[in-house]
């Protein structure tokens, strides 16, 4: 006869708790990065309110803080495998489902910018091409967060179920489109979050390709130079169409540090902030094998 007492099954509001009831630091961790935007919106209302137009700058906040959150979401399947860090993987779902709140509270917001006119918020969203691309986003994060329950994996069957989210990866090039076109001149920004996607999706089809679970760190550090290259050369050629500018012009300015670091030498920046965390996780547990071995 088995005496040993079962942990309490965790309520579905309990986010802080895993999945044996215990609290769960990683959880709190993520579950406050969640919050952030909120606690910064809080520290910004002074500001937010006495801007000119308070709502419109809400609309931007939740939708920028939904790009970041998916990205974030992203990060997850290659960031436990160079962190030699599985537990990410439990909370994966949370920030998940924080990113559509993010994005229901964008379209929420406008609606109220519209003063709650459901048939002119209908129009302008069905006549307008970026809030077109933003809406089509909306609609698959709903579905997505709609089947993200242990029931909804259960009920399509686990296949089914992980091809649906897959449209994840349509989703970030529409969120993308649709920063890009609410951006008005200074581009950075929107670039540097382009790049971070390609960066997280070039490494899932690299390691499709090798056939590998893991990247080895000179595999990190080809991707981070490549991306880095294909940033450079992204932004001088778009600049250049939009302005009507030699591209070679603009990567010129690239060296030109006074006049602000560009996005490409960002993304080599945080590229390599990667490799590093692979090779110093890939030699510590080789240490700790060999440690173990010689017990």
């Amino acid at each position: 006869m088995n005496l040993a007492m079962k942990a309490p099954p965790t309520a579905s509001w309990q986010i802080w708790r895993d999945r044996r009831g215990r609290p769960s630091p990683l959880r709190i961790a993520a579950f406050a990065l969640l919050l952030f935007p909120l606690a910064k919106a809080l520290v910004d209302a002074d500001t937010i309110l006495h801007g000119a137009r308070p709502l419109n700058d809400l609309i931007h906040r939740a939708g920028f803080w939904t790009l970041v959150f998916l990205g974030v979401t992203l990060a997850v399947t290659p960031f436990r495998r160079i962190a030699r860090y599985g537990s990410l993987t439990d909370v994966r779902r949370m920030l998940g489902v924080g990113t559509f709140c993010y994005i229901a509270a964008h379209l929420t917001l406008f609606v109220a910018d519209q003063h709650f006119d459901f048939g002119k918020v209908v129009h302008e969203i069905s006549h307008r091409w970026y809030l077109i691309i933003g809406g089509t986003a909306w609609l698959a994060l709903a579905t997505l967060a709609a089947t993200s329950t242990d029931g909804m994996v259960r009920r399509l069957g686990a296949l089914r179920w992980r091809r649906l989210h897959q449209v994840v990866y349509a989703i970030a090039p529409l969120a993308l489109i649709h920063y890009f076109q609410q951006t008005k001149a200074d581009v950075t920004v929107p670039v540097f979050a382009a790049s971070l996607f390609l960066w997280l999706i070039a490494h899932r089809l690299l390691v499709w390709w090798q056939g590998v679970s893991e990247l080895s760190t000179l595999s990190l550090l080809a991707l981070t130079v490549a991306v880095s290259i294909v940033t450079f050369i992204g932004e001088a050629v778009g600049i250049g169409i939009a302005f009507h500018v030699s591209p070679l012009r603009v990567l010129d300015v690239a060296f030109d540090f006074d006049a602000g670091i560009r996005p490409g030498w960002q993304v080599l920046a945080a590229g390599l902030g990667v490799v590093v965390i692979d090779f110093v996780r890939a030699r510590w547990n080789n240490r700790t094998t060999i440690a173990v071995t010689a017990e």
